[in-house]
């Protein structure tokens, strides 16, 4: 699905300088390459602040404690997205409340949310699914509407950029109160183990997430609020510094790729490729296909036999899956999303795919579906 190899190779020299000056330093925790990491970040976001922290994960659950959601507090969130997102709200003891998906977008429906608000709510959690961003303007109207908070999980869409009616672009993660991501290998922007960060323009409730994220304090000692301890690893910043320069190139690359594959399947009625929002660049950290008319699982096992890889994003959706379900969750529940998890097929998609590899997935594609037909 990547080539984290080929990709290590082409930058092989700045990436073993830096780890090579933190293993001579030996400053592992929060060294030199940690503070650069988070300014440079900060600079390419057009953001006034980057926290950096251990994970994605620990990223959106930072940012809840930052913004003082209490036990029994209500979150909206996508039911089609990865655990991590409800998984947090779960954690803290607050609820998460489970949103359906735009179709053929895959990202949050934002026609819904008024009939989920209640009382309780205090927050909103849009996921930038596969690399596009959800429908922000609207989010934060409703949001503001509310008076709730917007964590923006923009795990799989740093980079992306955001174009508001009035013609103002902002970058992915940056437009809410918060913006979570994840530095895991495989992401656009992966570091060799894990990492993460948050994005923050506020100077206060950044002050107070990088204190939360240091065990509750600010000063050596002395610890204002409860915390946790979430560190973003010294040679995974040298590695992300390496990297960060390469970015667009490498969204730039992802999308040609996309491009390559929209133009093999446009007329293959069994293969519904991904919708572009006019809101929103796509930055293809997940090309992701709907496959109508032939058993979406048999394909993935045609192509397995073919050598091709290929993964469902994702397969059980999570009001069906067992630390989440409730009474009231049944099948049809979230038509969208159930449909999506039987329909739903992501093909290999990365920064180094050379032209032959990309037609052999494409053939691959093209006769498994015709033996199937």
């Amino acid at each position: 699905m990547v080539d984290l190899q080929t990709q290590y190779q082409n930058i092989k020299e700045q990436v073993d300088n830096n780890i090579q000056e933190v293993i001579n330093t030996g400053a592992f925790i929060n060294g030199p390459f940690v503070k650069r990491f988070a300014i440079e970040l900060a600079i390419y976001n057009n953001v006034h602040h980057v926290v950096p922290c251990a994970n994605g994960t620990d990223a959106l659950q930072l940012a809840m404690m930052a913004l003082g959601l209490k036990p029994g507090d209500e979150v909206l969130v996508p039911v089609h997205t990865y655990v991590a997102t409800a998984e947090v709200i779960a954690l803290l003891q607050l609820e998460p409340v489970f949103v359906d998906v735009d179709p053929e977008l895959f990202t949050i429906d934002v026609t819904q949310l008024e009939d989920k608000v209640t009382p309780k709510t205090k927050a909103i959690v849009p996921v930038h699914l596969y690399g596009q961003c959800a429908d922000m303007e609207s989010i934060m109207k409703f949001a503001k509407k509310h008076d709730i908070y917007v964590i923006e999980d923009t795990a799989q869409a740093i980079g992306a950029d955001y174009t508001f009616s009035d013609g103002t672009e902002v970058k992915a993660g940056t437009i809410g109160h918060i913006g979570c991501t994840s530095f895991f290998p495989s992401k656009n922007l992966g570091c060799f183990g894990d990492g993460g960060a948050m994005l923050i323009n506020d100077d206060e409730l950044a002050k107070k997430a990088q204190m939360i994220a240091s065990h509750g304090q600010s000063v050596k000692y002395h610890h204002d609020v409860v915390g946790c301890n979430s560190r973003l690893d010294t040679i995974q910043a040298g590695v992300l510094l390496a990297k960060l320069p390469h970015l667009d190139t490498y969204n730039a690359n992802r999308a040609y790729v996309a491009k390559i594959y929209n133009r093999a399947f446009a007329e293959v009625p069994q293969i519904k490729t991904p919708k572009r929002a006019d809101y929103s660049t796509h930055v293809f950290h997940q090309y992701t296909l709907i496959v109508d008319g032939v058993d979406r699982d048999a394909l993935k096992d045609k192509l397995q036999e073919k050598g091709v890889p290929s993964m469902i994003y994702y397969p059980v959706p999570l009001h069906f899956q067992k630390a989440y379900v409730k009474e009231e969750f049944g099948e049809g529940s979230f038509p969208v999303t159930e449909s999506l998890s039987k329909s739903v097929l992501s093909l290999p998609i990365h920064t180094e795919m050379k032209e032959e590899q990309q037609q052999y997935i494409i053939q691959s594609v093209l006769s498994s579906i015709e033996e199937l037909s």
